[in-house]
């Protein structure tokens, strides 16, 4: 994850776009993010069988809704 100098900056489309410091991608422009947090929100939403639990019943609620408007 971390380079010897410190954290390593990737793109999130191009992953040979590696740079020691923030910046833009040089294929697409887009701002690198340091490697490993790409996923890190996701990750820390799946560390715990609560939260599961709560994008479960989110998921079935917005499901429902879209059904009944179909009606």
């Amino acid at each position: 994850m971390s380079g010897p100098g410190g954290p390593v900056y990737i793109c999130p489309m191009h992953k040979d776009v590696r740079r020691p410091s923030p910046g833009v991608c040089s294929h697409c422009g887009m701002a690198l993010i340091p490697e490993g947090a790409r996923f890190g929100m996701f990750q820390h939403m799946l560390s715990s069988p609560r939260h599961i639990a709560v994008m479960a019943a989110v998921m079935i609620v917005l499901m429902a809704a879209v059904m009944m408007m179909w009606k």
